[in-house]
């Protein structure tokens, strides 16, 4: 394992100190660093709050500021964070017009966000929750797929209605219209290491890839030799646009995610496939992201992802302004 670490075993309080020291904007409530938070919490306002294990920056924490999300409670590499740390975030953050859960679509977060809302229902803080479930070849029921990388539109949408006022269910009914307009197909290249464990956590061979592979290792639809950017392209969407009718002269928003171990010129490489397939179908981009949104350590690899743009409103939402320590839009 080769790593610029100190104790494996303190690898996610290292980086968050490191976040902490870097990045005045963000700060951490109850003396716990994995209670992650914006310092300079809006009263007035409606608080959107997520939260995962580590591993996938900027995924979760990343997107904690203005113009997206208010508070984050980290857990350990691949793990959920607790009921607790997640309450601590949400009471350092309330501003007094409810808060909105708004996470992954996986066991140990659920049952901890539920258990986080009943704890603050004692408190007499109002919640509402929705999660991301936007990967198609997790599962045939759209109601049991993964949330990765799509998940950024929910974030964008909902952060944005929350800083312009809206109520708890105007933000809930945002992030559901991007959660309804998106759809991500991901594939990998090579595994990567937890640091606590030290070795790959699942294992592919020099010529392998795997199709549809989620972002903690969960097995994809098939293993085979590695494709060309434009075969994947393809293939990725064919599973999104029969899963998600776009119609010829609909717009789209694209967003091109590095897994954590590929390269920008890869990712760009995959753009131009991508936005050719389209530009044959008739299918217009609005905007376009490519980047790293949703990691996996060190994992090679990308995910494709297309968020419909459903109305103007939408399009405004997309727009908005956002600053935070991982990720501006002007």
């Amino acid at each position: 394992m080769k790593k610029i670490i100190n104790d494996p075993q303190h690898y996610v309080e290292d980086m968050l100190r490191g976040i902490y020291a870097a990045h005045p904007s963000v700060t951490y409530a109850a003396d716990d660093l994995h209670c992650y938070c914006t310092a300079h919490p809006k009263e007035g306002k409606v608080a959107i709050i997520t939260g995962g294990g580590t591993g996938h920056l900027p995924l979760f924490l990343g997107y904690v500021g203005d113009g997206m999300l208010d508070g984050c409670g980290v857990g350990g590499v691949f793990q959920s964070p607790s009921a607790e740390q997640i309450c601590e975030v949400a009471r350092k953050v309330n501003g007094g017009k409810g808060i909105l859960f708004l996470y992954g679509n996986y066991t140990g977060d659920i049952m901890n966000f539920d258990m986080a809302a009943e704890m603050l229902d004692f408190d007499g803080i109002e919640t509402k929750s929705i999660v991301g479930a936007d990967d198609v070849l997790s599962n045939a029921n759209p109601d049991a797929r993964r949330g990765i990388a799509g998940i950024f539109f929910m974030y964008k949408c909902a952060g944005a209605k929350a800083a312009q006022g809206g109520s708890l269910e105007e933000v809930l009914a945002s992030a559901q219209r991007a959660k309804d307009n998106t759809r991500t197909v991901g594939f990998a290249l090579t595994p990567c290491i937890i640091p606590e464990v030290g070795h790959p956590n699942f294992e592919l061979k020099e010529n392998e890839m795997a199709m549809g592979m989620g972002i903690h290792g969960e097995p994809g639809v098939w293993n085979g030799p590695i494709k060309t950017a434009d075969e994947l392209a393809a293939e990725s969407l064919d599973f999104i646009l029969k899963d998600m009718s776009v119609s010829a002269g609909e717009e789209v928003c694209v967003l091109i995610n590095g897994l954590g171990a590929t390269s920008k010129e890869e990712l760009y490489i995959l753009y131009n496939s991508v936005q050719e397939i389209l530009k044959k179908k008739d299918i217009a981009i609005y905007r376009s992201f490519v980047g790293e949104y949703a990691t996996s350590m060190e994992m090679a690899g990308a995910s494709i992802t297309l968020c419909r743009v459903a109305d103007k409103e939408m399009k405004a939402e997309i727009d908005y302004p956002v600053n935070t320590p991982f990720y501006t839009q002007i």
